[in-house]
């Protein structure tokens, strides 16, 4: 008997909490709604597209596509919040007695009034006063000469001779380096200071002048 006893309170407790927990959910589900709408001007009707709509205190929320339209599930008391440039900001408070989970909005919006900073426009100095100005402002320089001077050839020659070689530089050096190795392995490298076509290029070069060129760059 005090078994049969307990059983029917715990079969009782349970389907207590079992009905609690489906009234809850109930009750959660009922809050839920599904609101489709359009964000329109107040003026002419005309769809008012990239509006940002979003539930207030919450990271959710919507962008309408180009005709104005959006489609947006929140819960029942949840202000919306309109927002778009050029527009004035609008909030929606959903009414919390409203009946069902679907529902349809549109949502007019007034253009806002921009106030640009003023501008002042002043006559011209007289002449001399534009001559001076003329002579002695320091403009600084555009793009183009800033381009047009880093890429001088002389200033370009300097770069060549003091930067250094990146990586890719160096790993093709090496390579030279051990292919000219590979070629006279266990041989006598050949030395240019004995061979007479190298002595013959280098008297052409000085009497060209190529040495007094490098020296006269090498100086600027």
């Amino acid at each position: 008997m005090r078994f049969k006893f307990w059983s029917y309170i715990l079969a009782f407790f349970c389907s207590s909490l079992l009905a609690i927990n489906a009234n809850a959910q109930n009750s959660i589900l009922d809050n839920i709604i599904q609101i489709d709408g359009v964000i329109m001007t107040s003026d002419s009707l005309r769809a008012v597209p990239y509006v940002t709509v979003l539930v207030k205190n919450q990271d959710r929320g919507v962008v309408t596509s180009p005709l104005g339209v959006f489609s947006l599930v929140c819960y029942k008391g949840d202000t919306l919040e309109f927002s778009a440039l050029g527009f004035r900001p609008k909030e929606y408070v959903i009414n919390k007695a409203l009946k069902g989970q679907y529902f349809s909005l549109i949502q007019l919006m007034t253009q806002d009034t921009f106030y640009l900073p003023e501008t002042i426009i002043r006559p011209l100095p007289n002449k001399d006063e534009f001559n001076y100005a003329f002579t002695h402002w320091n403009i600084p320089d555009d793009k183009y000469s800033i381009a047009e001077r880093n890429t001088n050839k002389y200033t370009l020659r300097m770069l060549a001779y003091t930067l250094p070689r990146d990586g890719r530089e160096s790993q093709s050096m090496y390579q030279k380096q051990l292919a000219t190795d590979a070629v006279y392995y266990n041989q006598v490298k050949p030395m240019n200071i004995l061979n007479p076509l190298a002595w013959a290029d280098f008297l052409q070069a000085w009497k060209r002048g190529d040495f007094r060129k490098q020296e006269s760059d090498y100086g600027n």
